[in-house]
């Protein structure tokens, strides 16, 4: 399919060449970044901001399977422009209120409109049908005709990656490679978000917004110029159970188009987003803005965001108690117990609660008695989640939400999805919509990057599609996780939030790591740690690590206990794609501020002058004078914040620091 759409592109670009196009242009609310677009035998933008060519002519169409082209030998038939400014306040989020400004363009077509919008930090478009009956489409083409031939941080699928089509099989868990656009690996595909470097210190990132009733989008380069195109999953045609536990529902064959979509279909906005400096991108809101709200009528107050004491990770390893510990009602207990003593709102009863292999979610293993440890949690004030594969969630999801909901379980976390063809992006919004309706949050693993589905649904309280911290139980030391946590938040995390599954109480320097899938540690210090709850969004924040090694640790996990995981502030001080970041955010008069390096040493000042006037106490956790060599070292101390409100603190080899501010 992908070899049509080259070709389809390279005619119009070529007719292009020798037609007069109608253009028309767009300027963002600061008149900063311009788009313009031109209409003819095809349709293409380009997009500059100031002085800076970002996208050349990027050609953009729907392909019908019965011939009709939204886009080829268009004609405009009218327009119509608007302004928008507005504030609206946020559920669940980085930040209490967001601002929407922006200037909108729409074209009109006889079979459909064409919507583009500027922001002063990017730019969007999306095809909105006019058609009066149902149809497919056969592709899309979506070109990024970038200027220059650009670095770029581009994450490769690395599974299934025997051809490109059977990529479309992954879980969306890579770190990112370095590289000139034209040495893009030509065996494989990327996923989204990818980010490219602009002129100037600009960054551009590419992404998508509503994806609701179609499939995700994946990036190609395969000419070796500088045009990025887009690359779509076919509509799954034969399907069978299988992959991990028998929990999935693998694609035998795909039907000879990408969507089945009804007359008044609604497409994904394409996202180009720009920043003029790295630290711009991670706190980019560009994603939650275009997402469908989420309904105005509704009441969410009942989706209780939290941190979440986890089982899988530490593989149940508890000390000093006179059970053997493990997937049954008294290590549970234990869980649940450590959990209400230091004020953890919930407990994940993970993979192996329910009968292996059955994909059932109504087989409750023996050693379990779920009931029970519903009613013991709450007499504690803790909530329970259970962990569900896909195709057992998906083959009883409306009796499986109705019946756990009625038991007293809060949420599920559904996993190995590992596709996001038109079926398993339905899947999401209707898994989103059927916990909805039974109160239940979702936090969805083995999934794709976030597109806005959390602001459609609020209950939808996190999303994997990050290579976080379960990695570190059997990767090799030649995987460098410290670089990737310092290059994800400019990148993954301006789509949304992620669970990254944080919170290691072993940690090593980059010459000690080793992987042990029993008793694994984390790269980098302890402090890292501990930043990477402020650095990273997650609204359901867990902790990783076993209830043993946290009561060693008290310090560190009152923290943990305490740190929000939404908020009404979010602030970015410093930091460079690769390097370093450094980020505040605040929950009502509290502020938390994180920082990450990579495995360079550093000494950070951060400026904290915007805090209102006054005394301000900080509790800062540091890097130990001997973090450099045994990473568990750490200072806690308290001190008063400078006049100036300029803070400098050193940071070791993958190290972090974090601090409370009152």
């Amino acid at each position: 399919m992908h070899r049509l759409m080259t070709f389809i592109a390279a005619a119009l670009i070529a007719i292009g060449a020798m037609a007069a196009p109608k253009t028309y242009d767009l300027v963002s609310p600061d008149g900063r970044l311009k788009v313009e677009i031109k209409t003819g035998n095809g349709i293409c933008y380009t997009l500059q901001h100031d002085s800076d060519i970002l996208l050349e002519d990027s050609y953009l169409g729907l392909y019908l399977t019965d011939g009709t082209s939204f886009g080829e030998n268009a004609k405009v038939t009218g327009t119509s422009r608007r302004s928008v400014c507005e504030i609206y306040k946020t559920v669940l989020y980085k930040k209490a209120e967001v601002e929407d400004s922006f200037n909108e363009l729409t074209l009109k077509f006889k079979n459909f409109n064409l919507v583009f919008r500027a922001y002063d930090d990017g730019m969007a478009y999306r095809f909105v049908s006019r058609m009066k009956k149902p149809f497919t489409v056969k592709d899309e083409l979506a070109s990024f005709n970038l200027a220059e031939d650009w670095n770029m941080w581009a994450a490769y699928v690395c599974q299934h990656t025997e051809t490109l089509e059977s990529q479309y099989y992954n879980s969306f868990e890579n770190q990112y490679s370095y590289t000139p656009v034209s040495e893009w690996n030509k065996d494989r595909m990327a996923f989204l978000p990818l980010m490219v470097d602009g002129p100037h210190g600009k960054k551009i990132v590419i992404t998508e917004a509503d994806l609701m009733n179609y499939p995700g989008m994946y990036l190609y380069n395969g000419d070796g110029g500088n045009d990025i195109a887009a690359r779509f999953a076919g509509y799954p045609d034969e399907v069978k159970q299988g992959g991990h536990n028998n929990l999935q529902m693998e694609v035998q064959s795909r039907k000879p188009f990408i969507a089945e979509c009804g007359a008044a279909e609604v497409f994904p906005w394409r996202i180009i987003a720009v920043s003029e400096n790295d630290l711009q991108m991670a706190d980019n809101d560009m994603v939650y803005r275009l997402a469908t709200p989420a309904d105005p009528e509704a009441d969410w107050s009942w989706v209780k965001p939290g941190k979440v004491a986890w089982d899988w990770w530490n593989a149940w390893n508890i000390r000093g108690v006179d059970f053997v510990s493990g997937i049954n009602n008294d290590t549970y207990k234990h869980y649940i117990d450590f959990a209400s003593a230091n004020g953890i709102e919930y407990v994940i009863l993970d993979e192996g609660w329910s009968v292996n292999g059955a994909a059932d979610l109504f087989q409750v293993v023996p050693e379990i008695d779920l009931e029970m440890l519903v009613a013991y949690a709450a007499e504690r004030n803790v909530g329970l989640i259970l962990w569900a594969g896909y195709w057992a969630f998906d083959r009883d999801m409306e009796k499986v939400c109705e019946h756990y909901s009625k038991m007293g379980i809060k949420g599920f976390k559904i996993d190995f999805m590992d596709r996001d063809d038109q079926y398993m992006v339905d899947f999401h919004h209707r898994a989103a919509g059927t916990a909805a309706k039974y109160h239940m949050m979702v936090d969805f693993h083995g999934t794709y990057k976030p597109t806005g589905l959390h602001r459609t649904y609020p209950n939808v309280v996190n999303y994997e599609g990050v290579h976080g911290l379960e990695q570190m139980k059997w990767s090799p030391a030649s995987v460098d996780q410290v670089t990737y946590d310092v290059t994800v938040p400019y990148i993954r995390m301006m789509a949304g939030p992620m669970d990254y599954t944080q919170g290691a109480m072993r940690n090593a320097t980059r010459s000690n790591y080793h992987p042990v899938n029993d008793e694994p540690m984390s790269q980098g210090t302890r402090c890292r740690q501990l930043a990477e709850y402020v650095i990273f969004d997650s609204p359901l924040n867990m902790l990783c690590d076993s209830p043993s090694n946290y009561m060693k640790e008290t310090e560190c996990l009152e923290f943990i206990a305490e740190i929000p995981t939404v908020w009404d502030e979010t602030r970015g001080l410093s930091g460079k794609v690769g390097e370093y970041i450094a980020m505040a955010r605040r929950s009502g008069d509290i502020w938390y501020v994180g920082g990450l390096t990579d495995w360079n040493a550093r000494e950070l000042t951060i400026d904290l002058s915007f805090l209102p006037e006054g005394d301000h106490e900080v509790v800062i956790y540091r890097d130990g004078a001997n973090a450099y060599r045994a990473a568990s070292d750490y200072k806690k101390e308290t001190i008063k914040l400078p006049a100036d409100g300029k803070l400098t603190i050193h940071m070791a080899p993958g190290g972090g620091f974090a601090a409370v501010i009152r």
